[in-house]
C-alpha cells in the first residue's frame, strides 16, 4: 500500500512539472514584452500589464514552492543584495515548510494558484515597485483518498519591488506578513502517532447546526478579506476599522463574527462604537472576555501533541487563541471541517479561509485554547 501511494504521489508531482517549462517560458516572455514597453515609456506603469507580469511570476513561484525546487527559486531573485537575498530565503523556509507539513499531516498539496489584485505600481530608475493583494488557493489531498481534495484559502498583502535588468526582472524586495513565519521549526512536534490518528478520522455532518452558528459562519466566509471569494472583493466589513496597521485584526473579526452573525449582544466590556473595547480588539482580552463571561468554556488547554484529539471536538463559531510566550497573540474562528474531519478556521491578520487549525501555528513552543462559545 505504501508503494502505491508512494507512486501515485511521484505520478502526480511528474504530471505538474511537465507544465514548468511552458511556465517558465511564458514569463521570459512576459518580461521581455513588458521591458520593451518599459523602454518606450520609462515613467508610465500600465497596471494590467503590470498585474500580467506579477501573475506569471506568482504561478512559476507556486510550482517551485509546491516541489521546494530551491534553485530554481533562487532564479527569481536579485541575491546581489542582502533584501533579495532575505526575500529568497523566506520563501525557500516557506517551501521546505509545505513539504514538513505533508509529511506529517498525511497529505499531498496538488495545487497552489494565486489569484492578484494589484493596487498600484510604480517605477523609480529600475526599480518597479507593486502594492498587490494574493488570494492563494490551495487544493490538497490525504494520503489514504487521494480522490477527495480539500480546498483552503489564505490571502496576504504584498509590496514587492522588481529590479529591471537589460532582459530580465528579478525580486529585489518582498515585505508581507507570512502566515508561516511562526512554523519554521515544524519538525520538532512530527510524531508517527499524531499521523496515525488523523489518518483515521471520518468526516464530520454540520448540517445540523443552530441558526447561529451557521450565522457566524456566513458572516466568517463573507468577510474574510483576501482569503473570501472573490466576487467579495477581498473586502473586509467596512462598518469596522481595520486594525492590522496597529498589530493585528484578528480578535476585532473574531468579535464581529460572534456580534454581527452569532447575535451576541455588547457589554460594557466587549463592545464597538467609534472604535472596539479592549476584550472586542485584543487577543488576550477577547478570550479572557469569553471565559469569564461565561459566554465560553474551554475545551483543553496545551501543546499541540496534549490539544490534537481534543480538536476534533470544535465547532463552527467556537473559536482557537493561540498562546505564544506566555500571551494569547491570535484568535481563529473554527469554520468547518476537512474530509478527514480535521478542524479548519477563518481569521484575520493573515486572511484565512477553511485553513486546517494548525497550520502556520504548529511550533511547539505555540499552546492552544479550543474553547467552545455558548449560543
Amino acid at each position: 500500500m505504501f508503494l502505491v501511494l508512494k507512486t501515485r504521489k511521484t505520478v502526480v508531482r511528474n504530471l505538474i512539472f511537465l507544465f514548468v517549462f511552458i511556465l517558465t517560458i511564458t514569463f521570459i516572455s512576459c518580461r521581455l514584452t513588458y521591458q520593451r514597453s518599459l523602454t518606450s515609456n520609462k515613467d508610465l506603469i500600465d497596471q494590467e500589464e503590470m498585474a500580467v507580469i506579477l501573475q506569471e511570476l506568482f504561478n512559476y513561484r507556486n510550482r517551485l514552492l509546491q516541489e521546494n525546487e530551491v534553485q530554481k527559486l533562487e532564479a527569481l531573485y536579485d541575491t546581489s543584495k542582502r533584501l533579495g537575498v532575505w526575500a529568497f530565503e523566506h520563501q525557500a523556509r516557506k517551501g521546505k515548510y509545505l513539504q514538513n507539513y505533508e509529511d506529517k499531516q498525511g497529505i499531498l498539496f496538488i495545487d497552489i494558484k494565486t489569484k492578484l489584485q494589484v493596487r498600484w505600481a510604480k517605477r523609480k530608475n529600475s526599480i518597479i515597485t507593486s502594492n498587490l493583494v494574493a488570494s492563494t488557493e490551495y487544493k490538497y489531498v490525504y494520503e489514504d483518498t487521494p480522490n477527495v481534495i480539500n480546498t483552503m484559502r489564505i490571502g496576504t498583502y504584498h509590496l514587492l519591488d522588481l529590479k529591471v535588468f537589460k532582459d530580465e526582472m528579478l525580486i529585489s524586495k518582498e515585505w508581507y506578513t507570512d502566515p508561516f513565519a511562526d512554523s519554521l521549526r515544524l519538525d520538532n512536534i512530527k510524531t508517527k502517532r499524531n499521523k496515525e490518528l488523523i489518518l483515521s478520522e471520518k468526516s464530520r455532518d454540520f448540517s445540523r447546526l443552530e441558526e447561529r452558528r451557521r450565522s457566524a459562519l456566513d458572516y466568517a466566509d463573507r468577510y474574510c478579506g483576501a482569503a473570501a471569494d472573490e466576487e467579495y472583493q477581498y473586502a473586509y466589513n467596512k462598518k469596522y476599522r481595520n486594525y492590522n496597521p496597529l498589530g493585528g485584526d484578528c480578535a476585532n473579526f473574531a468579535s464581529q463574527i460572534l456580534h454581527e452573525g452569532g447575535k451576541f449582544r455588547k457589554t460594557g466590556a466587549w463592545n464597538y462604537q467609534r472604535g472596539g473595547s479592549q476584550a472586542w480588539v485584543n487577543a488576550q482580552a477577547f478570550k479572557d472576555f469569553m471565559l469569564g463571561s461565561k459566554r465560553a468554556s474551554l475545551i483543553a488547554y496545551g501543546s499541540y501533541d496534549q490539544v490534537l484529539k481534543d480538536a476534533y471536538q470544535l465547532l463552527p463559531g467556537d473559536f482557537i487563541a493561540y498562546e505564544k510566550k506566555g500571551r494569547v497573540t491570535h484568535i481563529s474562528m473554527v469554520t468547518g471541517a476537512d474530509s478527514k474531519g480535521y478542524t479548519v478556521v477563518n481569521s484575520h491578520n493573515t486572511d484565512r479561509y477553511h485553513v486546517p487549525w494548525d497550520l502556520g501555528w504548529s511550533d511547539r513552543g505555540i499552546k492552544f485554547w479550543l474553547v467552545r462559545v455558548h449560543f
